[in-house]
C-alpha cells in the first residue's frame, strides 16, 4: 500500500512539474496585436508570462498537432490564407514554415484530422471549406478539396448567404461537422482519411431552428452527445448521436429576456461533467452541469467574463483554471475553477494582449 502511494505521489509530482504554455491567436488589424503569442503558465499561481510572439496577419483561430510540433493558423482576411509554424519547445517560440491560399474569404476555423495528415479550414464570408494535406515536415500542401455551400435562411441581414463557422472532426475520424450560420444547419460530411476526401454525395444535416445561426460544435469523449452553440440566438443545443442519425434532444437559452444573442464558444470540462459557453452580447460565461447518461444539461450559473466581448476560452488540462479571451477589452481573464462544482472564481489576474480570440494549451520544458 505504501509503495502504491509513493508511486502515485511521484506521478502527481511529475505532472505538476510539466511546464504548460498558452498559445494565443489574435486579430491584428487594429494595430494592438502583432500576431501569435506564447506564454508560460504557472499552474500553482495561475500567472502567465509572455515567452514569445511571431508576426502574423489576423491569426484568429489556431490548431496544434497531436505531437505538439506544429501550430496551424488561419489568416482571416478577404483573400484567406492558412499558415503553418514550427514550435520550438526549448525556446517557446514559433517560426513560419509556409502559407497557402485556401480558396475562400475570411477563414475563421482550422482543425486537424485524427491521423495528423489532413487540415480542414472554414471560410465565413463565402461559406466554403477546404481540405489541405499536411506534409511530413509540417508544411501545408496545395489544396486537396474545396466545397462551397449555397443558400440562406430567414434573417436577411445575416443569412442571405452561407457562412461556414466551424470544421469539427469526429473522434473516430469518420465525420466532419460543419456548422453554417447562414444556412441554420450543421452539415455532416463522411470523411475518408486514406483519400483525404469529404463525401459530398452522402452528406447529411442537423437542422437548427431558423434564425439561430449555428457557430461551434463539440462532442463528448464517447461521441454519444454533441453540444452546439448558436451565435445569433445564444441558444445551446444538445444533440444525440446514433450513428448516421442526429437528434436535437434539448435546447436551452438563459440570456436575459430581450437580450440579443451573440454566442461564441463552447467547451466541456476535462472530466465531461460540466459545459461552458461564452456570450458576447452581455460579456458572460455560462455554466451547465452535464448528465453523463442522458447528455442533457442543467443550467447552474451565468457570470461576467471578466472583460468585454469574450470570444474563445479554454480550460487548463488539470481542470483548475479557465481563461477567457475578451476581444474588446484587450485582455484574457484568468479564473480558478472548482473541479467538483464547476464554479469559477475570478483571480483578478489578466493577460494584456490586443484583440485575443483563440486560446490553446501546449507543453513546454520542465
Amino acid at each position: 500500500m505504501k509503495f502504491v502511494f509513493l508511486c502515485l505521489s511521484f506521478l502527481f509530482m511529475g505532472y505538476m512539474g510539466i511546464s504548460q504554455r498558452l498559445v494565443v491567436g489574435t486579430y491584428t488589424d487594429n494595430q494592438l496585436s502583432k500576431g501569435i503569442y506564447v506564454y508560460d503558465f504557472d499552474i500553482h499561481t495561475g500567472k502567465a508570462t509572455e515567452k514569445s510572439v511571431i508576426v502574423a496577419n489576423n491569426p484568429s483561430y489556431l490548431a496544434i498537432d497531436k505531437n505538439q510540433q506544429f501550430i496551424y493558423s488561419v489568416n482571416e482576411s478577404d483573400k484567406g490564407k492558412i499558415s503553418s509554424f514550427l514550435y520550438n519547445k526549448d525556446k517557446g517560440s514559433l517560426s513560419l514554415i509556409n502559407s497557402e491560399w485556401n480558396h475562400g474569404s475570411a477563414p475563421c476555423y482550422i482543425s486537424i484530422d485524427q491521423t495528423g495528415k489532413w487540415l480542414f479550414s472554414g471560410n465565413y464570408s463565402d461559406g466554403s471549406l477546404a481540405v489541405h494535406p499536411i506534409k511530413t515536415d509540417g508544411s501545408i500542401g496545395t489544396i486537396h478539396q474545396y466545397i462551397k455551400h449555397h443558400g440562406g435562411s430567414i434573417k436577411a441581414t445575416r443569412q442571405s448567404a452561407p457562412h461556414v463557422h466551424c470544421t469539427y472532426i469526429s473522434g473516430d475520424n469518420k465525420s466532419l461537422y460543419v456548422p453554417d450560420l447562414g444556412l441554420d444547419k450543421v452539415v455532416i460530411y463522411p470523411f475518408d482519411a486514406t483519400s483525404g476526401l469529404l463525401d459530398t454525395a452522402q452528406k447529411s444535416y442537423i437542422q437548427i431552428k431558423p434564425g439561430g445561426g449555428p457557430r461551434h460544435i463539440i462532442f463528448s469523449k464517447n461521441g454519444n452527445f454533441g453540444y452546439l452553440i448558436e451565435e445569433m440566438s445564444g441558444s445551446v443545443n444538445v444533440i444525440k448521436n446514433e450513428g448516421k442519425k442526429h437528434t436535437i434532444i434539448q435546447t436551452e437559452n438563459y440570456l436575459p429576456k430581450g437580450q440579443e444573442g451573440a454566442g461564441a464558444d463552447i467547451h466541456l470540462s476535462p472530466d465531461g461533467k460540466f459545459l461552458y459557453t461564452s456570450q458576447r452580447s452581455n460579456s458572460t460565461l455560462q455554466l451547465f452541469k452535464v448528465n453523463d447518461k442522458t447528455g442533457r444539461i442543467t443550467f447552474v450559473k451565468q457570470q461576467s467574463s471578466g472583460g468585454n466581448f469574450p470570444r474563445n476560452f479554454t480550460i487548463h488540462p488539470s481542470g483548475k483554471f479557465l481563461l477567457a479571451a475578451n476581444q474588446q477589452s484587450n485582455d484574457i481573464a484568468i479564473f480558478s475553477r472548482n473541479i467538483t462544482t464547476g464554479l469559477l472564481t475570478d483571480t483578478g489576474q489578466r493577460i494584456k494582449v490586443g484583440s485575443p480570440v483563440c486560446l490553446l494549451w501546449i507543453s513546454g520544458n520542465r
